[in-house]
């Protein structure tokens, strides 16, 4: 029987280093930029950033944070959700559907009215409630998708 938890990390910190190290795997982004906002979260757990995952048995099955920006130009359009990712075996579960909403409700909890986030994808997003707002540039230059969903009560 699977035993799949929602995980908050400000409220679960033993679990820095191994989901640091999990969303490195997945973005390739330095573990240790990971490790700093993870830690900021941690230390100020009413704001942005925030980090979540879903484990199954210890097993980190999916996660995401929310950081002010996405690495894109519209610093304006904060916080954005970021490094969705949810493991292979587990796709089509709406696992990533459930942690949208998970984090909607509790980024709205933290007095938070709007999110964003930036994909190449669009149905799904679209799906979960997201609305497409406009395309906005990366920081390399290249054209994203920007969503907006406002956040949503306990």
């Amino acid at each position: 029987m699977q035993k799949r938890v929602y995980k908050k990390l400000r409220e679960f910190p033993e679990l820095t280093e191994r989901a640091a190290q999990w969303f490195h795997e997945k973005w390739g982004i330095p573990v240790e930029e990971y490790r700093k906002s993870m830690k900021s979260a941690v230390k100020s757990p009413g704001g942005v950033p925030q980090w979540y995952v879903i484990e199954d048995d210890g097993r980190i099955l999916a996660g995401a944070g929310v950081i002010e920006n996405d690495f894109h130009e519209r610093k304006d359009l904060a916080p954005n959700i970021c490094a969705l990712f949810v493991e292979q075996d587990v796709r089509g579960q709406g696992l990533a559907r459930e942690l949208l909403r998970q984090i909607r409700t509790d980024i709205g909890g933290l007095g938070v009215s709007d999110l964003y986030l930036v994909t190449d994808h669009t149905a799904f997003y679209e799906k979960c409630g997201w609305e497409f707002l406009t395309m906005v540039k990366e920081e390399d230059g290249a054209l994203i998708r920007m969503y907006h969903a406002e956040t949503l009560k306990k």
